[in-house]
């Protein structure tokens, strides 16, 4: 596990790839399925985008909405600068009062079912030459059921702050799995995976903070142990000293602080961006 520090690397691509004059703006979605989870959706696409770019699936946390979790977490400024969509999906307060994305109800995370058919149906809308997923804590979590439940439709993920698939199925169990944690063996986490779908796994980026007091620091281990068991390339961010939240890097140009946004001079977003290589064509 390392400490990435890679400001450096974000605004150097950013020199190097065209900005549009004008910022686009986060727009509402209609129509894009039948929608059973009753979520809303929003996009970003940057002014005069080319066809046959990638798009990025971003799931914010608890009591965040899209558009500021996009702009808080950098992946608007990196959309701009490397030149790929954002899917963004918001949960209304009528499914959740918190408004977290309901990882842990058991008809939101199955295939074809509930908030993950609803995403899914976004990702497919959007129809990027190819597609990733990424979210904070409740969007953690749902990031790993949407890989779980919908792999061919994703080239990667990456887990901020969220927990292994299938680790809770009710409201209760689910502040058990966010602390102190499950500790599972990396079978037991497999077959919850096994079970959600078939197919080939992306690879999968576990980031999380070793003083994350509101999902503890285990489930990292526990979310690295259930997507290697599936055969997953797996690769793992222990930010040392952080809490819980999104690390960003303002000074870099990445992300503007704030609550669940903490500027420890990480910028996970463009890291992952960098993985990913959304600013390249072609496939990856």
């Amino acid at each position: 596990m390392r400490k990435l520090l890679i400001g450096a690397v974000v605004s150097a691509l950013a020199l190097l790839l065209p900005t549009p004059a004008q910022a686009a703006a986060i727009r509402p979605v209609t129509g894009f399925g039948s929608n059973p989870g009753a979520l809303q959706m929003f996009e970003y696409v940057p002014d005069g985008l080319p066809s046959g770019r990638p798009a990025v699936v971003v799931l914010h946390g608890c009591t965040q909405d899209a558009a500021g979790y996009a702009r808080g977490s950098g992946w608007i400024g990196l959309a701009d600068s490397l030149r790929f969509k954002l899917v963004l999906p918001q949960q209304v307060s009528v499914n959740n009062f918190n408004k977290c994305f309901n990882w842990f109800q058991s008809a939101d995370i199955k295939r074809g079912s509930g908030e993950a058919e609803s995403i899914a149906q976004m990702a497919r809308h959007a129809a990027g030459s190819r597609t990733y997923v990424t979210g904070l804590s409740a969007g953690g979590a749902m990031t790993s059921v949407m890989l779980a439940a919908y792999p061919e439709l994703f080239a990667g993920g990456g887990v901020v702050a969220g927990l292994p698939y299938g680790c809770a199925t009710s409201m209760i169990d689910a502040y058990s799995c966010m602390n102190p944690g499950k500790d599972l063996t990396p079978k037991q986490w497999g077959d919850k995976v096994r079970a959600a779908s078939t197919g080939a796994r992306s690879p999968v980026s576990v980031w999380h903070g070793t003083a994350d007091y509101t999902v503890a620091p285990a489930n990292l281990r526990e979310l690295a142990e259930q997507w290697t068991d599936v055969g997953a390339a797996v690769d793992t961010h222990a930010i040392d000293g952080m809490g819980h939240g999104q690390p960003i890097a303002p000074r870099a140009g990445c992300g503007v602080a704030g609550a669940y946004l903490l500027d420890v001079g990480v910028c996970a977003a463009g890291e992952l961006a960098t993985k990913w290589r959304l600013g390249e064509n072609g496939v990856q």
